[in-house]
């Protein structure tokens, strides 16, 4: 059987598996994927590789009482195997309080993540691509290393209560590093897309060697509070610990930056500057995402901050029976609204200020007020008059995002990022934010 199957091919194995339950209750998930990849370092390609996975995951429950099996195995023996298993498990498990029912048949929005351009990718293709980057960093006398890896793959979940969802998908990532030979300066950039068509390799080797040159021999300038310009990949980093964080549970019972005291949250109360506005949109044609979450519930276009206010929060479905209000599943992807303005334009716009083009380590420090910190890297420069002036060495910082969306002097053309800290891609602008805080020197590169 082949690892990807067809919606009718996944239909069918979903049927044949839920014919095998005993359970009150069955939900059935199965994942096929193929990845390719190549990696490069010192010039030289180092790995090339491919993996391909295929899973079973069946979940049985009898009232309250629920188990999980899994299994990798597409025969009949194992398929009913595996079924049985997760009901032992049931019956042995105590009952789960926060155990909700299944849900009926959805509604799913259309959302086109697949690109045939994409699961044509061969070996071939991954050594071209990464060959006109490798030439560009050789002929330029700099050290080149960097990772391109492709994937093609469905998810399809059937349940007892006639829920079916199918969604297949494509992706390309391309991440690169480029340093001086005596390695006093160093730039980076990274590209992830649905379609490898949209991916130029020689475009995105010539912005990590103009980071390269341009960032050789930085200059130590004092830290403190600083006019910044944060490029899509610097600010996507900081971004995301508040995507991650709009979970109503978690700021109900105070955990949160959307919390308050008396067991009250920021739900519909203004927090950042009123140019915000953040929201999830399964269908985006340039960060589509799967229509459906993991528990089979519709993904909605859906408004989190608007123009400045919080809009919504995300619910599991026991968290939203409980507090009596809509259960909006937490969203397959994220994009923010910026306006027309280039990176340059928003340089030209600064008398004094600090371009960043790259945060990395980033660790929570109070999750209350969703305070980071982190360091710059690989190409940190003084702006003035409107110009890059100089590069300089990079600093350790502290910043909340709220209070940076606070701070927020101008917006940027969003473009699709992809995230240093956890791979996901994102729709986010460049940010010019006023007082962003440096609080020491760092030696890195």
């Amino acid at each position: 059987m082949s690892i990807i199957l067809s919606e009718s091919e996944a239909k069918t194995l979903l049927q044949k598996i839920l014919s095998f339950s005993k359970a009150d209750e069955c939900e059935i998930t199965i994942l096929g994927e193929e990845k390719g990849n190549i990696r490069y370092a010192r010039n030289s390609v180092s790995t090339s590789g491919s993996l391909t996975n295929k899973n079973i995951s069946v979940q049985s429950a009898f009232g309250k009482k629920v188990g999980i099996a899994t299994i990798d195995e597409f025969d009949d023996a194992s398929l009913e195997k595996v079924v049985r298993r997760s009901e032992e498990l049931a019956k042995l498990a105590p009952e789960n309080p926060e155990y909700v029912n299944l849900l009926g048949p959805q509604q799913y929005l259309k959302s086109t993540g697949y690109f045939e351009s994409t699961a044509a990718v061969s070996p071939d293709t991954r050594a071209t691509e990464v060959a006109k980057s490798l030439q560009l960093a050789r002929e330029k006398n700099l050290t080149a290393a960097g990772f391109l890896d492709d994937t093609i793959g469905y998810t399809a979940m059937m349940n007892s209560k006639g829920l079916f969802a199918y969604y297949p998908s494509t992706s390309v990532n391309f991440t690169l590093t480029v340093r001086t030979q005596d390695s006093t300066g160093s730039g980076y950039v990274a590209r992830g897309y649905n379609d490898i068509k949209k991916l130029d390799t020689v475009n995105a080797t010539n912005i990590a060697i103009k980071k390269s040159s341009e960032s050789a021999g930085a200059k130590a300038i004092e830290p403190g509070k600083y006019t910044v310009i944060l490029e899509p990949t610097a600010a996507a980093v900081l971004l995301e610990n508040m995507f991650f964080n709009m979970d109503a549970r978690s700021a109900d019972e105070g955990r949160s930056f959307m919390s308050k005291t008396g067991s009250k949250t920021k739900l519909h109360e203004k927090i950042v500057d009123e140019r915000v506005t953040i929201y999830s949109d399964p269908t985006n044609a340039e960060l589509p995402a799967s229509p459906w979450s993991d528990d089979g519930r519709k993904q909605e276009i859906t408004n989190w901050i608007e123009k400045g206010v919080v809009q919504n929060l995300y619910y599991s479905r026991y968290w939203a029976e409980k507090q009596g209000v809509k259960a909006i599943p937490q969203p397959n992807n994220m994009i923010m609204l910026g306006g027309n303005a280039s990176l340059d334009d928003l340089i030209k716009g600064t008398q004094k200020g600090i371009l960043v083009t790259k945060l990395w380590y980033i660790r929570t420090v109070d999750p209350q007020t969703l305070l980071l910190t982190g360091l710059t890297r690989d190409g940190t420069f003084y702006i003035e008059n409107g110009k890059i002036k100089y590069p300089i060495k990079n600093f350790r910082f502290n910043e909340s995002p709220v209070i940076m969306l606070n701070n927020l002097e101008a917006l940027g053309k969003p473009e699709r990022v992809v995230s240093t800290e956890s791979n996901t891609n994102y729709l986010i602008p460049p940010l010019k934010i006023r007082d962003f805080t440096f609080t020491s020197l760092s030696d890195a590169i």
